[in-house]
């Protein structure tokens, strides 16, 4: 079958450019100019279908894609930077406060780590946009509403009446839940956007009692599952026959030994763990719990139970990765393990979504040039990752969630992001240049040996993660930017 994009090259410049230009699919007017017509028509809603409209977010893409030589890398960037705003939020007041509830795309339920994740990449913009700066402060308003009704859950819906489609999961369901998967990043995430909004405008308006409430409900979640006094009130199962959606001995995981960390039954995939201490998601719990550590010691915020909890509890965590979590790898040295249990079983390979082993120093965990992460950083992206592929598509780390052979567009975007290789970098995005299935926009997965095998044609985290390496790029790495032949 014909692409999209051949079709209009055979039938000519000019119908195509009628087209563009009567049916408003162009971003903006300037857009038009910035490279042949005849190649690329905006993938974007027309205007007023667009969910939001952010006057800086639309100056970005005017500026950063005049400093693109390449027409198609251009087009994927104008598509996916602006696809959360575009299609997925849902901004409104409530009881006098923003309020932003964010789906995931073609999945009608909002997941505390992919709204903090789609909308992180427009934090840079906010101080020049204040009704993008309303936005954010919505996202962190009903993140705090979906905490409190439980910590222990990972998406929920915008009414809180609604009953899931899994409601017949073996856990303690309720209404507003979509899915109730224990996942540390779930209560890592909200804080990371709180701390990064906090960091850019200073504004602590939204951080009320109900947000302290969350990030009390925070602390004492994180504590239970260090499972020092018992396996603690949490358990899962689920009718399924996918391995991975269940957990086994009465839904409380496979046993492990406490020693400071903190058990996760389900990776970021949505997927259960083997092991339960999952080693980049305590990680990236070190570096939130630092986040509280500094919130609640400033002025306007201050409270030093939270401070001494939070620290008290960051420390166990550091001591118990320090002991459990570095291991010795035969041929790489020191590495950092994927999952163990304390009795010191580990589980070596790294799946696409974050916190992975990979997306480490894009979450601040460590540095991008700490020899520990570089050693990692070999195995993880090497035939020593079970779900690394190198296919005729390209090349990059999948995982159990979409089965064999299938690479996530986002696990090559982390790559270029954490990447201090300039060579590397562009040969990432060359890579997601030629694997978005001719849609304009990235996807949750393809197969290694052809891009046209994807899943979920509507996946707002990858789009928008896209974008921001685009602009990671432009700042960093202009040069790359400016090779038509990328």
């Amino acid at each position: 079958m014909q692409s999209r994009r051949k079709f209009i090259k055979n039938t000519g410049i000019l119908s195509a450019g009628l087209l563009a230009l009567q049916s408003e699919v162009f971003a903006s007017e300037s857009s038009i100019f910035n490279f042949p017509m005849k190649d690329f028509v905006s993938k974007r809603p027309p205007l007023a279908q667009r969910k939001f409209t952010s006057k800086a977010i639309e100056a970005a893409i005017v500026r950063i894609k005049k400093q693109i030589a390449n027409p198609e890398l251009a087009w994927l960037f104008e598509n996916c930077f602006p696809n959360t705003l575009d299609t997925t939020v849902d901004f409104e007041i409530i009881d006098g406060k923003p309020d932003t509830y964010v789906i995931t795309g073609d999945i009608d339920a909002m997941w505390l780590r992919d709204s903090t994740a789609q909308i992180w990449p427009y934090l840079p913009f906010v101080k020049e946009d204040k009704k993008l700066q309303e936005l954010i402060k919505g996202v962190i308003n009903r993140q705090t509403k979906c905490i409190i009704l439980d910590p222990y859950a990972n998406a929920f819906y915008k009414d809180f009446n609604q009953v899931s489609e899994w409601k017949n999961d073996m856990t303690k369901m309720q209404p507003g839940i979509h899915e109730r998967k224990w996942e540390i990043d779930s209560l890592c995430y909200p804080i990371r956007l709180a701390y990064e909004y906090w960091k850019n405008t200073g504004d602590i308006s939204m951080f009320d009692a109900d947000w302290k409430k969350a990030m009390e409900l925070v602390l004492q979640t994180f504590k239970e599952q260090q499972r020092m006094d018992g396996k603690g009130p949490y358990t899962f199962q689920r009718n399924t026959a996918w391995a991975t959606d269940g957990v086994p001995l009465s839904g409380y995981g496979y046993p492990v030994k406490p020693c400071g960390l903190i058990v996760s039954t389900f990776r970021p995939s949505d997927d259960s763990t083997l092991f339960g201490y999952l080693i980049p998601s305590n990680m990236f719990a070190i570096e939130v719990l630092g986040y509280l550590v500094e919130m609640f010691s400033s002025a306007g915020l201050k409270d030093e139970s939270i401070v001494s909890n939070a620290k008290e509890l960051r420390e166990q965590v550091e001591q118990g990765l320090k002991e459990q979590g570095i291991i010795e790898h035969p041929k790489f040295g020191r590495i950092i393990a994927f999952e163990v249990n304390g009795y010191g079983s580990f589980h070596m390979m790294d799946d696409a979504n974050v916190p992975s082993l990979l997306s480490l120093p894009y979450l601040g965990a460590i540095a991008p040039d700490d020899q520990l992460y570089l050693n990692t950083r070999k195995v993880v992206l090497s035939e020593n990752n079970p779900f690394f592929y190198k296919g005729k598509a390209g090349e990059g780390i999948g995982g159990p969630h979409t089965g064999a052979d299938t690479i996530w567009p986002m696990s090559i975007i982390l790559r270029a992001i954490t990447s201090v290789d300039e060579n590397e970098i562009r040969k990432c995005i060359s890579n997601l240049i030629k694997t978005h299935g001719d849609t304009g926009f990235m996807h949750e997965s393809f197969h290694k040996d052809d891009a046209m095998k994807f899943t979920r044609k509507w996946f707002a985290w990858a789009n928008t993660l896209f974008g921001e390496l685009i602009v990671h790029t432009s700042i960093h790495y202009p040069q790359i930017l400016s090779d038509r032949n990328i």
